[in-house]
């Protein structure tokens, strides 16, 4: 394991919500010359979910994402508390979202997805064995739920259509695993 060659002289919270902490450091970076660094630390984990069924579809969730001022289509996601099983926050976002619950859980993926300047760490599940309920959506959510073949978000993500982070990797992560018979459809 690597020493860190960054060296803190200074560091001061900028900003703080429920969500996130902004601290701003003044640094000598790892060629001993003075700066500044400012970092994004969340306060929950991203979970995401990518729901399989036997048939071989998913679903995705398309909604107006504030941030880059565009419409969005992204596997389930949201916010998990760290303190509790990120289990219990997929299982609590499937069902939130899509009204589906699952049997069978499998931890997919780990990322972290912006590490230049935050330290969001991301779960990302494969959910079977799956059975449809009502969805109950959060006020803040205004979403549009899919039910798509897996093929078809696989295109989605080579053309372009699906550029969430988390989507990607995980779309792009169970493909690898049917295309290597690690799972099967």
């Amino acid at each position: 394991m690597m020493k860190n060659p960054w060296k803190i002289l200074q560091e001061r919270s900028v900003y703080d919500n429920k969500w996130i902490g902004v601290n701003e450091y003044e640094v000598l970076n790892p060629s001993g010359g003075k700066g500044i660094y400012g970092t994004v630390r969340f306060k929950n984990l991203a979970i995401g979910i990518l729901p399989l069924d036997e048939e071989g579809y998913t679903w995705l969730v398309g909604q107006w994402r504030f941030p880059l001022e565009m419409y969005s289509w992204e596997i389930p996601e949201g916010g998990g508390d760290p303190a509790l099983p990120p289990i219990e926050s997929a299982r609590r976002e499937l069902k939130e979202e899509t009204g589906l619950v699952a049997s069978e859980w499998t931890l997919i993926q780990e990322m972290h997805l912006s590490n230049s300047v935050t330290d969001e760490r991301a779960l990302i599940f494969m959910a079977r064995g799956l059975r449809q309920e009502e969805a109950m959506p959060e006020e803040t959510e205004q979403l549009a739920v899919r039910r798509v073949s897996f093929d078809e978000a696989f295109e989605m993500v080579e053309r372009g259509e699906i550029t969430d982070s988390m989507s990607v990797a995980a779309i792009l992560k169970v493909k690898l695993l049917l295309t290597t018979g690690a799972i099967i459809k």
